[in-house]
């Protein structure tokens, strides 16, 4: 059970700073970007939302879910990241994807 409570923590935390950069986003981007910002917000609420289900209900199938789908969303990120240049948006996300995907492939031996 030990591997669940770590992989759930590990999958709410990438959720609430990809929330907490989504915020950040919508509130410094000038009107123009801002309405991408909040679609990205939107989409980053819902993340996050999703991400405390398995630490409630205790489910392997939820956790399944939202850690793949937390493990995919931060890869993409680092593409950005890699993208456009920048290192800390490259690795950042790259190393909370890369925990959050062993700690989900720990889950699942288990």
């Amino acid at each position: 059970m030990t591997a669940f409570w770590i992989c759930a923590g590990v999958t709410a935390a990438s959720a609430f700073v990809s929330l907490g950069f989504s915020v950040a986003a919508v509130l410094s981007v000038l009107h123009e970007a801002q309405t991408l910002a909040m679609y990205a917000l939107s989409r980053s609420v819902a993340l996050a939302a999703v991400s405390v289900v398995p630490l409630i209900g205790q489910t392997r199938s939820a956790l399944l879910t939202i850690a793949l789908a937390m493990v995919i969303v931060q890869a993409l990120d680092a593409l950005v990241g890699g993208t456009i240049h920048d290192r800390m948006k490259t690795f950042g996300p790259a190393s909370l994807g890369a925990l959050n995907l062993v700690a989900l492939l720990w889950f699942l031996v288990t």
